[in-house]
């Protein structure tokens, strides 16, 4: 049976293995492969949080009462992977290796602390908060992240 956790962790894992397209590509100085890489990232990211901000998060504040707990936190970490995300997609486009890997190295640490927080903590959380709920967030859910 499909969980909220085992299919955005799967999600997760799908990006991570978009990000590895994008540092191999610059591990072998082809930025413009890597600029192209990233940016297939850097959509499914942003349909990731999309899914979480406007499916799961609301579904699960609304079934619990918590909107200042676990999805705050997790909507802030968004906030900063975005502008991680604009940052590297700028310096990728101005052709500046070291300014991408800088700020690559540092999204991808934010990236692991956060999806280690969602997929120890608040996955679990929505899996046991939501059963009734449950088939049509994973069919929205499947929706949002099918427009990466």
């Amino acid at each position: 049976m499909t969980t909220i956790r085992s299919l955005m962790t799967d999600d997760h894992r799908h990006c991570d293995d978009l990000f590895a397209v994008a540092e191999e590509a610059m591990a072998d100085h082809k930025t413009s492969t890597a600029a192209a890489a990233f940016a297939c990232f850097r959509q499914a990211m942003l349909a990731h949080f999309d899914a979480e901000e406007k499916t799961l998060f609301p579904t699960f504040e609304a079934k619990t009462g918590m909107s200042m707990g676990p999805t705050q936190v997790m909507r802030l970490e968004h906030a900063q992977m975005r502008t991680l995300l604009d940052e590297a997609s700028a310096a990728l486009a101005a052709g500046n290796a070291d300014d991408y890997l800088g700020v690559a190295e540092t999204l991808v640490i934010m990236m692991q602390q956060h999806n280690m927080k969602e997929e120890n903590i608040l996955y679990p959380m929505c899996d046991q908060h939501l059963p009734g709920e449950l088939p049509a967030v994973l069919e929205r859910l499947n929706s949002d992240l099918a427009l990466a």
